[in-house]
């Protein structure tokens, strides 16, 4: 009988570290047909998201995103038959842990500064007209399911600290971070952007925290108040 060589087994392909965790499950409010289906197939695409539901009214909403079903919404602000922030409080107060993600045609990344506190966290903003990457879609999604705030990053770009304010007080190097952090950003994310290690990071981001006064608040993430105060103390050119 001729010699076999020994089957030697297949080599599979390394796990997707998100495989065992749950997916991150999605819900979409967007009256305009086309950019609703570009936004479900965008997201539906990337690893560790599920798109649940996509409708186009409050009323498809409100039947659609029972409390419980999703664990982002991603709204329009402007929809026929109502006001997606309003909607969007209303969702969150029926589950206080709803990451929530405004898309609006128009510059009104101010309204996160005007939201109840009592459900204030964990809202990010996207400008529709910024051309925003499907990329930074997806990183806003994500940091909304973790109950932190991403802000657009064009308008970021445009952004410039008010003279007098405390975000004028931070140094080149705190600001970059910042605007860094406030795009949704982990420190590894950062680090890498800037060169630097995540410990430098870390440490730029408690300086940050000390000069705009931000204190250990359990009710409100750190990064989310870091965030709304860099709305808050600048402008946009």
């Amino acid at each position: 009988m001729p010699n076999q060589s020994p089957v030697r087994p297949t080599p599979t392909a390394p796990a997707d570290p998100r495989a065992d965790a749950s997916p991150v499950r999605l819900g979409i409010v967007e009256d305009q047909p086309l950019f609703r289906t570009m936004l479900e197939l965008t997201l539906g695409s990337e690893p560790g998201l599920d798109v649940v539901a996509a409708v186009g009214t409050v009323a498809e909403a409100t039947r659609a995103l029972r409390p419980g079903a999703v664990d982002v919404v991603v709204l329009d602000i402007d929809l026929p038959d109502g006001n997606g922030i309003a909607l969007g409080v209303t969702l969150r107060r029926a589950r206080p842990r709803l990451g929530i993600l405004l898309l609006s045609a128009h510059d009104a990344m101010d309204l996160l500064l005007d939201l109840p506190s009592d459900v204030a966290s964990g809202w990010s903003y996207l400008s529709k007209t910024s051309s925003t990457s499907s990329g930074a879609l997806v990183t806003a999604v994500r940091a909304a399911a973790r109950g932190e705030t991403t802000l657009d990053p064009a308008l970021v770009d445009r952004m410039t600290p008010r003279a007098g304010s405390a975000v004028a007080r931070l140094t080149d190097r705190q600001y970059a971070v910042l605007r860094l952090l406030a795009q949704g950003l982990s420190n590894a994310g950062i680090g890498e952007r800037l060169a630097i290690t995540e410990k430098s990071v870390q440490n730029h981001i408690n300086a940050i925290y000390a000069t705009l006064a931000i204190d250990a608040d359990p009710a409100r993430n750190p990064r989310v108040s870091a965030a709304l105060r860099l709305i808050e103390e600048t402008g946009r050119v």
